[in-house]
């Protein structure tokens, strides 16, 4: 097996088990069965070499000191060499693959939550709000992650306990005996305190994620808050949120606290016992002085499998607590899934697109723009055009659009909605995430079809600017042309476009309708829109009343023949 660790994000990760906490942390598992046997074994030859220590030196005083053999004590010592040097070099390679694990099985899950949370869109901001998710990816994964990092050494534990308790049964059964029954009732003893630790922790980290989502909220609409004076309100609920995550960990604490102590006191009284039976057997002639040595070594040794033991448990009930918060995220379904038997993109894609459902057909390499008096209805019939909502009837020339695969979809036809959404970063990655653009001479024509070169002129460093999250730092007419320019970008055969000019000044709306209609001439595009401005560059428009095509044809065609389409696109001023 290579030692070079292994790129992430993994190309493949697979579908994960989300019937229950247990089952995903076990699916994660099995993803990296080849590196969690690798780190067991290196952590049993770890913590079974130092099990082997204090039997090597009680015999190596009983056969070479108190016996008087040299050749003895060479042996011994000797065997206590190989021993430190089995330890040495199983422990570094131990702790390298329970590291490893850790990160993979941590990274993994961000990775598998994530993508989740993005494909399911808007579905997931029904059930968790931005910042429980966020929680989740950043936290909860890393916890469920140590339940990976724990398994080498535990591994260890359990064999080196059982190796000590044969060494035990073989020199005396009733130490044997003693240390067979009294570890799994110490463990027993600690699990008690689980249950209301688990609880409290659960309890805790959905305080962390209601502050978070409060912060983001707060964030995002610090420019409203300042403008209607409303920053003291949101900084007492702030405050007051804050002081509840606060009291949760308190609460955390108690549990937390009770078990730390456990896992010292417990441990310590039984190592007392045992010091005490096997102090007596020495006394009574039963064992000899080396076998004394031995078992003050264990007494000491033991700390350390029931100490891992109680850590264990620690981690897989965090692990726990986080893996129950990725399920919830897991068991969001997406509004659209893939196709159960997809079929391949039709050769040839400029053919008209139709919404059964509505009656309108986009035809190809047309400027369409769809026009309601109720906005919603539109904004629903593009949503099914470009496959980002629920619900059949769209058909691509003669191919049904739910049939094929949604990444195929998704690079034939974008939509870009009405609420411009800009995340932190490179301005560059903003505007061509795919890295479609070839070069930042693409960019910046988009830019110039979007008319935002004012947008341009007042950031410093052109695209490596980096900006703020959501954008805030700009308008949200700024915003709002960004955000055309990335569609522009991405160039689909199809692109659909949701008010994409309602945030901007009259007369930037009439450039961006100009431009666009001769920078798209070539390619099919779909705009939901009242402006007559852009209406009137439309090669068609369509009119949707009640969800259903009503009329079709010029904007002026139907300024003349429809008084409905008149009183929407002019918006009562000819009154």
């Amino acid at each position: 097996m290579s030692w070079r660790m292994r790129n992430l994000p993994v190309a493949e990760p697979g579908v994960p088990d989300r019937r229950s906490p247990a089952k995903l942390l076990l699916w994660v598992g099995k993803q990296q069965l080849g590196s969690l046997a690798l780190g067991v074994t290196f952590g049993i030859a770890w913590m079974v070499a130092q099990a082997l220590m204090p039997y090597t030196i009680g015999r190596a005083i009983q056969d070479g000191i108190v016996e008087d053999d040299l050749s003895a004590l060479a042996t011994w010592a000797a065997l206590l060499l190989g021993l430190g040097i089995v330890q040495g070099f199983a422990g570094v390679m131990r702790h390298r693959f329970a590291v490893q694990n850790w990160l993979r099985a941590s990274f993994l899950l961000v990775q598998v939550v994530g993508h989740h949370a993005a494909r399911a869109g808007q579905a997931i901001r029904g059930r968790h709000s931005t910042g429980e998710v966020v929680a989740t990816v950043s936290n909860d994964a890393l916890r469920a992650g140590g339940a990976f990092d724990i398994t080498a050494r535990l591994a260890g534990a359990i064999v080196s306990y059982v190796v000590v308790a044969v060494i035990l049964l073989s020199s005396s059964v009733v130490l044997g005996l003693t240390v067979l029954i009294g570890v799994p009732v110490l463990v027993v003893t600690l699990g008690a305190v689980i249950k209301p630790l688990q609880a409290r922790q659960r309890e805790q980290r959905e305080e962390v994620g209601r502050l978070t989502a409060l912060g983001a909220d707060t964030a995002a609409g610090l420019r409203v808050l300042r403008g209607i004076g409303g920053e003291r309100a949101f900084f007492d609920r702030y405050r007051d949120r804050s002081e509840r995550v606060r009291l949760s960990g308190v609460r955390v604490a108690t549990p937390q606290s009770t078990l730390d102590a456990a896992q010292v006191l417990l441990p310590g009284i039984f190592i007392v016992i045992v010091t005490w039976v096997g102090a007596r057997f020495v006394l009574s002639g039963t064992i000899d002085a080396g076998d004394l040595v031995a078992f003050y070594g264990y007494a000491a040794f033991l700390v350390i499998p029931l100490r891992t033991a109680g850590e264990a448990v620690d981690k897989v009930t965090r692990a726990l607590v986080g893996a129950r918060r990725m399920v919830d995220v897991l068991e969001v379904e997406p509004l659209v899934s893939e196709p159960d038997d997809p079929q391949p993109v039709p050769a040839e894609t400029r053919v008209p697109l139709r919404d059964l459902s509505s009656g309108v057909t986009v035809e190809p390499a047309l400027l369409t723009c769809l026009v309601s008096a109720v906005p919603t209805e539109t904004a629903a019939i593009a949503a099914r055009l470009g496959r980002v909502a629920p619900g059949d009837g769209v058909v691509l020339g003669e191919q049904p659009l739910e049939t094929l695969p949604l990444e195929d979809v998704r690079r034939l036809i974008v939509v870009s909605e009405p609420d411009p959404v800009l995340f932190s970063g490179e301005l560059r990655r903003q505007l061509d995430p795919w890295g479609r653009a070839g070069s930042d001479e693409s960019i910046h024509r988009a830019l110039a079809v979007a008319n935002a070169g004012d947008v341009m002129e007042g950031v410093p460093d052109g695209l490596d600017t980096v900006i703020d999250e959501r954008g805030r730092s700009f308008s949200g007419g700024q915003r709002q042309r960004l955000v055309l320019a990335r569609a522009l970008v991405a160039d689909p055969e199809i692109l659909v476009l949701v008010e994409p000019t309602s945030a901007v000044d009259a007369h930037t709306e009439a450039r961006i309708a100009r431009d666009l209609r001769a920078a798209r001439r070539e390619r099919t595009t779909v705009i939901v829109t009242t402006s007559p401005l852009v209406l009137d560059k439309a090669d068609r428009v369509v009119l949707v009343t009640d969800g259903r095509v009503v009329a079709e044809g010029t904007h002026r065609e139907l300024l003349r023949a429809r008084d409905d389409y008149r009183d929407t696109v002019t918006r009562g001023e000819s009154e």
